[in-house]
């Protein structure tokens, strides 16, 4: 259990102290410890002058950055200039931010690195592990490791709710001048991803999934979702509930419709729609032919 104790309503800490306890559950718990990955303690943590947030004593943080009161900013983190991190942040172990970045509530930045300029709104989440699992020869479920990073370039705008995972065989990667919106999701690399994607995607939340590389200036509306291990081009743009399936090569300059799901490489710049995605012209014709037939159809039942 954690316990704070607060002097006043401007929020000047006089104390934090951190107690942890576990319970006894069984005879197998009786000897149970808490263990962090960090071996920090509340003395190695300082209260930042600028917003009354905390910050561990070997961050290097640069005397304008704003951190505010509730925010965390954990060992070796770097933090540029002018750096605006809001209260419930949490900047984990060795993440670096660039100049003039902001930082919304309850965000989480883990095993990631942020460019100049950008804007990470409230609850997003990168650098978490990627969802990468694998069935061993006796039939257990193991984990894929995932210890590389997200790399987010210079003005780069993360909407709200939105997941990018770390990488596990090549960083994850957003290019400069790239606009993600809210509830964005990159990636799942399962193979079973767009089934489940069209089958949830009234609440499904936008992510970028594990080893994506995005060029710059793309574009990526609402509930799109892209697997893993994904590439796609510079000025690429992604309408609203887009699904990528995992492994997929994406050309520059491409534009893709709402409710959209490649399946398979683009390698020529144009617009795309349809499941599976063709050329918008081929799924314009299809639509219609789709149509016809089912107005023929309506025909000769009366």
């Amino acid at each position: 259990m954690a316990i704070v104790k607060i002097k006043n309503i401007t929020g000047s800490i006089a104390r934090v102290g951190a107690r942890y306890s576990v319970r006894k559950f069984s005879d197998d718990q009786t000897n149970s410890r808490v263990s962090r990955s960090e071996d920090c303690t509340q003395s190695e943590f300082r209260k930042w002058g600028n917003g009354g947030g905390f910050i561990h004593k070997s961050a290097q943080i640069d005397p304008t950055a704003l951190i505010e009161i509730g925010a965390v900013v954990h060992p070796k983190s770097v933090l540029g200039a002018n750096v605006h991190i809001q209260s419930g942040a949490v900047i984990g172990p060795a993440v670096t931010i660039g100049h003039s970045t902001k930082v919304g509530y309850n965000t989480a930045l883990s095993n990631c690195s942020i460019g100049d300029s950008c804007i990470i709104h409230n609850g997003a989440c990168i650098g978490q592990d990627g969802f990468g699992f694998f069935v061993d020869d006796q039939g257990n479920m193991l984990k894929k490791p995932q210890e590389l990073h997200a790399r987010i370039g210079n003005h780069v705008e993360i909407g709200a709710n939105t997941c990018i995972d770390r990488g596990s065989w090549r960083d994850t990667s957003i290019g400069d001048h790239t606009k993600i919106d809210n509830l964005v999701q990159v990636g799942c690399s399962c193979h079973f991803f767009l089934f489940t994607y069209y089958a949830s995607m009234t609440y499904f939340n936008v992510q970028i999934g594990h080893n994506v590389v995005i060029g710059k200036s793309c574009m990526l509306c609402g509930q799109a979702g892209i697997a893993g291990s994904v590439t796609m081009g510079d000025y690429v743009t992604l309408g609203g509930k887009v699904a990528i399936r995992d492994h997929v090569s994406i050309s520059s300059k491409v534009r893709l419709a709402a409710n959209s799901c490649v399946t398979k490489d683009i390698r020529e710049p144009g617009d795309y729609g349809g499941f599976p995605a063709v050329p918008v012209r081929e799924w314009r014709r299809q639509v219609a032919s789709q149509r016809l037939s089912l107005k023929k159809g309506d025909s000769q039942e009366i």
